[in-house]
């Protein structure tokens, strides 16, 4: 038994005198109701003596008996928040939340504050909102112990955060401290919060605190990474588009967000003119190893670059590319859309998502009812990925509770623990296909508005090219010859460059190296 939870239980205990010599009552006759108090008294202290001695198995059979014991009533907030305890040590979080919880709505007793710190460490641990949200809505901060009170900030900013309260939410997380595992998290919530109030300097300032904090972790830790974005986007948004950039190229392209995150850069570029390193980008962007990434966007701003330099005929093929890839995603998510079963949903993805982390590139993509580019969409969704840590956990406790001998899973408390478990698996997974039929709309409206913009864009190109038409017939045309063609780069050669043309097979090594060369057609 840990220390802590050694204090918790020798509190619990004192009432019961069991540590100090009880006094000898006098003589007196005894009842039939004398009796059974004795008895039931005997009971008690037994189920507690189990608990001292660290005896969690049996002592959850007996408090869980008592609990519902009409003659224990007086003692029951007592025997639940003992019960609590047993079962939080035994690996069953979810279960002992349900005792404190009771506890908690009693909302009169001595176990009141106790419950709720237990409560919320039980609730963290699962990494349940609804949990997490009825027990921070109860704790007053004073009383947590401080060696959990970063936990307790970090999940107030984030109860906060999700209530729109930003301001409040930024401060929640400035008060974890630097020492604590948490740090990184709420340094980036709290940027997170800032920026959403409209405050970008404190943002920005956040942000290159967090980068500071984790330099020592090295260029690809995933917080540092998550800061240079942070900085990147508020600079884009302030319109610094050099500066943008330069934040950009800073993430390494061996990290999770690579991709992403150079298609942002591509967008900064556009923005600031810089049409061949767009260019440039978009061929990293679109190799073959990215073809299970859903970024339909970024196609059609490929197609815009062309259409700022007046290369039709690429153009075409890019907006055509568009038309192939991603007609038959929207058919397919609108058809799977008509599945009444949000467990369906659910099932789908994680099929999905478990096929390709054992077969990898072999994996056939078209057996699946979802698309695979929208599929791993989802999966890294932030509302999903909650939901799935969740019902992981859900599954790790469902083990914890079939790992417990005969005697304890056939006991009363063993067919409720697995009830417990079982009906709160069902309602994860069926809150987790449900926001997984939110992303698939999201993703089907997104196509439909995006199809739009592509007829407009395809529009802009015809006009472009009857234009060239009309100027080729006036005898106003451009020289044939747009492309440089001329494969002696000394310009690149003299500035640290080694040239090779682009042959048709992509490197990996090469991603993010290629340098559009060619010139803009327009007259």
């Amino acid at each position: 038994m840990t220390k802590k939870l050694m204090c918790l239980v020798l509190i619990a205990l004192l009432p019961l005198g069991l540590h100090g010599a009880e006094k000898k009552a006098a003589p007196r006759t005894v009842t039939r109701d004398a009796t059974t108090k004795g008895s039931a008294r005997a009971e008690l202290v037994q189920a507690l003596q189990l608990v001292k001695q660290g005896k969690f198995q049996a002592a959850s059979v007996k408090l869980f008996q008592l609990s519902h014991n009409p003659r224990f009533r007086d003692r029951k907030m007592q025997i639940k928040y003992l019960l609590g305890l047993m079962l939080y040590q035994m690996k069953m979080p979810q279960v002992a939340a349900f005792q404190f919880i009771s506890v908690v709505k009693d909302g009169n007793n001595k176990y009141l504050q106790q419950a709720l710190e237990k409560l919320s460490l039980a609730a963290d641990s699962l990494g349940d909102d609804t949990l997490l949200n009825y027990a921070i809505s109860r704790v007053k901060v004073d009383d947590f112990p401080r060696v959990h009170r970063d936990m307790l900030f970090f999940r107030i900013g984030e109860f906060q955060l999700r209530n729109q309260q930003f301001e409040a939410a930024a401060e929640s997380f400035k008060r974890v401290q630097r020492t604590s595992g948490l740090f990184p998290k709420a340094r980036y919530l709290e940027a997170l919060a800032y920026t959403e109030a409209n405050k970008a300097k404190e943002a920005y300032e956040a942000f290159e605190d967090l980068v500071q904090s984790r330099e020592q972790y090295g260029v690809t830790d995933v917080a540092r990474v998550s800061g240079l974005i942070g900085q990147a986007r508020i600079l884009y948004q302030a319109k610094k588009w050099d500066e943008s950039i330069e934040l950009y190229r800073q993430v390494p392209r061996d990290t999770e967000a690579w991709h992403d995150v150079f298609f942002e850069s591509s967008w900064a570029m556009l923005r600031s003119g810089r049409f061949r390193s767009s260019l440039s980008n978009f061929h990293s962007l679109h190799s073959g190893f990215y073809e299970d990434r859903y970024l339909p966007e970024s196609l059609l701003l490929r197609a815009i670059v062309y259409l700022y330099i007046c290369k039709y005929d690429e153009m075409e093929k890019v907006l055509n590319l568009f038309n192939k890839i991603y007609k038959p995603v929207y058919k397919d998510v609108t058809t799977f859309l008509k599945t009444p079963s949000a467990d369906a949903y659910f099932a789908e993805v994680i099929r999905a998502m478990k096929e390709f982390k054992e077969k990898g590139d072999q994996l056939d993509k078209t057996q699946f009812k979802i698309p695979f580019v929208v599929t791993r969409k989802i999966f890294a969704e932030g509302d999903f990925q909650r939901s799935y840590s969740y019902i992981k956990k859900l599954l790790d406790e469902k083990k914890s509770v079939d790992d417990m001998d005969g005697s304890w899973r056939n006991s009363a408390i063993g067919r409720y623990a697995k009830r417990v478990v079982q009906k709160r698996l069902v309602k994860a997974r069926n809150r987790a296909g449900l926001q997984v039929k939110a992303h698939l709309d999201a993703v089907r409206e997104d196509l439909f508005d995006l199809f739009e913009q592509e007829g407009f864009i395809r529009y802009e190109m015809i006009n472009g090219k009857k234009e060239a038409l009309k100027k080729k017939l006036a005898g106003k045309d451009l020289p044939e010859e747009q492309i440089d063609q001329d494969t002696q780069r000394d310009y690149y050669i003299q500035n640290g460059y080694e040239y090779w043309p682009f042959k048709g097979e992509y490197w990996l090594d090469e991603l993010g190296n290629y340098h559009y060369v060619g010139t803009q057609s327009c007259n």
